[in-house]
């Protein structure tokens, strides 16, 4: 039987090597949103970060959001809104969870697209 993060650590990288093959603006939007993700939770909340990740128009950002709601096991589509919806104990739980998602994804940005978190914060100024 595996942990939770043994499944998460597969599945995210199956993910984040499909996103190898795609275009370097779009793989670069992933692997900086993964890297960013994380902090952006701890500092708006889980329901306006997604939120956030959501109205961005681009197809990194997008397969982000819709790679991490699979990982998590929630039906297409529905992170965003389950947050926005989701009891006290269920927002929480589902905090942890996408977090101990994202650092895998971070993980993998890093590993398998090379986007490096000094990338991103190069990349901002």
């Amino acid at each position: 039987m595996q942990t939770r993060d043994q499944k998460y650590a597969v599945d995210v990288y199956e993910r984040v090597s499909k996103v190898k093959k795609a275009e370097e603006a779009d793989r670069n939007r992933y692997g900086a949103m993964a890297h960013q993700l994380p902090i952006l939770i701890r500092t708006a909340g889980l329901a306006q970060a997604l939120a956030f990740l959501e109205s961005r128009d681009t197809k990194g950002h997008k397969q982000l959001l819709i790679d991490l709601t699979a990982t998590v096991g929630k039906p297409a589509g529905t992170l965003t809104a389950g947050a926005r919806g989701a009891e006290m104990s269920e927002y929480m739980n589902l905090t942890r969870q996408v977090m101990a998602a994202l650092l895998w994804y971070k993980r993998f940005a890093q590993s398998v697209l090379d986007v490096k978190a000094s990338d991103v914060e190069d990349k901002k100024r």
